[in-house]
């Protein structure tokens, strides 16, 4: 059994700047059957021109774009006033990645740690850095 992936928006921005080391993760996550998640808001947060971003365009139909609904809504929002953050993407990410059991692929593994401690969930997800 393979445990998903769920990108953040630092993996998003590697892979439209053609960062090889993320490309060749990727590349063995889908060779190796993993599901691929990511958050509909991150996308928002990486997204700035179609017509420069096709790679990343690309990329991303590869992948479960996720739609962040009410009830994520709500629980990232008391997951920042609990952790005292107020990056409500992050607080999305680590929401979505203990609900689906997801590894995080994350630039700001700092940030996401606080929101993931913040959960006191056990086992707690696994964080890796780009």
């Amino acid at each position: 059994m393979n445990i998903p992936y769920l990108y953040d928006a630092g993996v998003l921005i590697a892979i439209d700047n053609d960062d090889r080391r993320m490309w060749a993760r990727h590349s063995l996550a889908l060779e190796d059957g993993r599901d691929i998640h990511i958050p509909s808001v991150v996308v928002s947060q990486a997204w700035r021109d179609s017509r420069r971003q096709v790679r990343l365009g690309k990329f991303l139909a590869g992948c479960h774009v996720v739609p962040v609904g009410l009830e994520t809504a709500k629980t990232a929002g008391v997951l920042c006033g609990k952790a005292g953050t107020s990056d409500i993407v992050d607080a999305a990410v680590a929401t979505m990645a203990a609900n689906l059991g997801t590894i995080i692929w994350t630039s700001d593994p700092n940030d996401i740690r606080t929101l993931i401690d913040a959960q006191d969930i056990k086992p707690a997800p696994v964080i890796r850095t780009v």
